[in-house]
């Protein structure tokens, strides 16, 4: 791997290339497109959790005008097996989570396909569902591998004995809710099917991975199904694969043999759509007299659903932020009732990192350490697998961020500072995500009229990819941004992998790079140095490239600074002004990176004092399904985020030397928000959201 030394365009803050397309309208969405002929469709769901369907009374609903099929598992076309049962839509009698879909209703219009849904009958024996996540639950079980691969437990020295040893002990059980990603776009899909082959616009983050996947389900060859996703109006990783929205639009256009277009409402894609699993962490910490981290326990509960096992990775971030000689880490799940949640922007480090970096914080105070020092005191160049860091400056994070935040000026008692009737308070946490790469392809082709045209298949989920793959593009090639083409969202271009885990820039960067600089050798080997009339082409692949790497514990790094103010009759919080500081490798679009870690830093904020759905568990249905009872942080609640870069050099990771930044702003920022509240009310709150009702009972007047 070379990288980029010289760039022109790489560094430089430019708005997005599709940004006119977006405000004027003209973008075009999954459920956007006009495709002639197309019919609507609309799922009936289950009223239940568990149960097992005995009839589904359709009549009704055919002899509605305009109401075309009543799909159900009786009559369904059969898919063929794969990994995730819940994409194996209407092939069963059985129902695994309250609002599975049971049955489909295509219509002419979605006016028709919605009154045909409530015109069906659909008869279960039903059974109480198993759906309340709890510590003691019987079913628990710790697996192997958790998400991403990690190993779900992880020991090293003698935490016990470590823990025992200590000075100074902390002992602490912090829980997030369930949250959920309520991406403006809703999940939607236009399929339609012409000569053998399906065709497929989809909301999705990974279309590449969408169409292996249909391909599997319906039983075709990769190379007849095509996905496009030019627009997506975001995921936070709720489209990071298929979903049964897609499959059933696929199938509904194979029943009525037209296009057909289903776009879930507000309420299926809390259920549909994936979701945050509630956590309940206990973090243990043990420490000298000193300041240094002697032990580090962090044990993590989490859900899954009981059609298909999917482990939060929550405390695989004390792995990473601090490395004491004794560690334990370790994961357990249980199935119950409850649709399969899901990857949520940081999976695992962002519930985590509310864990840990409370815990952390309650040491400081424990031991009666500034919380910025204690964390610099803790820094390491290894993770606790020993293998070292590729760059790590999370020391040269905290260390701007408590300059620039004016953190030598805090008095460091709770409760300690008023203005008016406000008490003020501010708060620190660290913050990491892991800076992935995964293998994708690229094409890049010459014009004779000194053009390029580079092909990717990025998902450009409102992120800047398009720009940013463009910058890259043009630095590789050697010539001006306006003389280059970038086309995205399209399977047909070759795999590419999915726009998540903060892999993007990174793995579609590293491809085009390589595309481009074949491309460059080309021309000037075979055609010395003049594209002939008919052009060049060259495809690039980076599989062998990325296996080719040293091992590293590759990682971003930051720090989160955050003051607030609580109002002690009201128990009412309101953010005063929040800094972040992230190492992030070369920053290859300034603009679209700051955009990205403040909209995570908003997450985390939105995480920390409002977001929580609610579960009756009676029934085991989400009852906070809709924009109106699920709250999230609007502008009113975001005064003013600060961004800032530490420079970073990293030869160890791609070409363009750039860490994903999409998630590290999320991660940590809940615990800064958590321990700032702390530091005004002498209230330590280890459960979010941090609501006046937990507040108001415990705040002193």
């Amino acid at each position: 791997m070379t990288l980029l030394e010289t760039t022109v365009h790489i560094g430089r803050a430019e708005p997005r290339l599709e940004a006119r397309e977006k405000v004027t309208g003209h973008a075009r969405y999954a459920a956007d497109h006009p495709i002639p002929g197309a019919c609507h469709a609309w799922p009936v769901a289950a009223g239940f959790a568990r149960g097992r369907i005995t009839a589904v009374e359709a009549d009704a609903a055919l002899a509605l005008d305009g109401v075309l099929a009543v799909v159900w598992h009786a009559n369904a076309p059969r898919l063929e097996p794969v990994d995730d049962p819940n994409l194996l839509v209407l092939q069963s009698p059985e129902v695994s989570y309250y609002g599975q879909i049971v049955a489909l209703v295509v219509a002419t219009t979605p006016e028709r396909a919605r009154e045909g849904a409530e015109a069906v009958t659909v008869r279960a024996d039903v059974s109480p569902p198993d759906s309340v996540l709890r510590a003691d639950h019987p079913g628990l079980y710790e697996p192997e591998i958790v998400n991403a691969g990690y190993r779900g437990r992880l020991d090293r020295g003698d935490f016990e004995a470590g823990f025992a040893a200590a000075a100074v002990r902390v002992d602490a059980t912090y829980r997030t809710p369930t949250e959920h990603h309520v991406a403006m776009e809703p999940h939607a899909t236009t399929a339609f099917w012409e000569r053998g082959r399906l065709d497929v616009f989809d909301a999705t983050q990974a279309s590449s991975t969408v169409r292996e996947t249909l391909a599997a389900l319906f039983g075709l060859a990769p190379q007849l199904v095509r996905v496009h996703n030019e627009h997506v109006g975001g995921g936070f990783g709720s489209k990071g694969v298929a979903r049964p929205n897609t499959v059933l639009a696929a199938l509904a256009a194979r029943c009525v043999g037209r296009p057909v277009k289903l776009a879930l409402p507000r309420s299926m894609v809390f259920t549909l759509g994936g979701y945050r699993t509630p956590t309940i962490q206990r973090v243990r910490l043990g420490a000298g007299s000193d300041g240094r981290l002697l032990a580090i326990g962090h044990d993590s509960i989490s859900q899954t659903s009981r059609l298909t096992e999917f482990a939060e990775q929550c405390a695989v971030v004390s792995r990473v932020h601090y490395a004491p000689p004794n560690l334990t880490t370790t994961h357990r799940v249980v199935a119950l009732d409850v649709p399969p949640p899901t990857w949520m922007r940081a999976p695992g480090e962002c519930p985590g990192a509310f864990a840990l970096e409370s815990a952390i914080d309650e040491l400081a105070v424990a031991g009666g350490w500034d919380p910025v020092r204690l964390r610099i005191a803790n820094d390491t160049d290894r993770d606790a697998e020993g293998r070292p860091f590729s760059s790590r400056h999370l020391v040269e994070c905290l260390r701007e961020g408590a300059s620039r935040f004016g953190w030598a000026d805090r008095d460091p008692r709770p409760a300690a500072l008023r203005e008016g009737r406000w008490l003020l308070g501010t708060g620190v946490a660290a913050a990491s995500f892991p800076a992935i790469t995964w293998p994708s392809t690229a094409t890049a082709r010459a014009t004779a009229d000194d053009h390029f045209e580079v092909a990717v298949n990025a998902a450009d989920i409102g992120t800047g990819a398009r720009t940013v793959l463009r910058q890259i593009a043009a630095d590789a090639l050697g010539c001006d941004e306006m003389c280059v083409e970038i086309r995205v969202g399209d399977s047909a271009i070759g795999y590419a992998t999915v726009a998540g885990g903060s892999m993007g820039t990174s793995s579609w960067g590293w491809a085009v790079t390589k595309a481009c600089r074949l491309l460059r050798e080309r021309i000037d080997r075979v055609h010395g140095g003049e594209v002939p009339p008919e052009g060049v082409a060259v495809a690039a692949d980076t599989t062998e490239d990325i296996a080719g790497r040293e091992e590293y514990a590759r990682h971003a790094f930051g720090a989160q600074f955050c003051a607030v103010r609580v109002d002690p009759e009201t128990g009412e919080v309101r953010l005063d002004r929040m800094l972040g500081v992230f190492a992030g490798g070369r920053i290859v679009n300034p603009t679209t990176a700051r955009s990205q870690l403040i909209g995570g830093m908003t997450m985390g904020v939105s995480m920390a004092l409002l977001e929580q759905t609610v579960l009756d568990a009676r029934s085991g249905a989400f009852v906070t399904a809709d924009l109106a009872a699920y709250h999230v942080a609007v502008n009113a609640d975001i005064p003013r985020i600060d961004v800032t870069f530490v420079p970073e050099t990293d030869p160890h990771l791609n070409p363009m030397g750039s860490k994903g930044l999409g998630e590290l702003g999320i991660v940590g920022a809940a615990a800064a928000v958590a321990n700032a509240v702390y530091h005004a009310t002498g209230v330590r709150c280890r459960s979010l959201p941090i609501t006046p009702a937990l507040l108001l009972p415990a705040v002193p007047g």
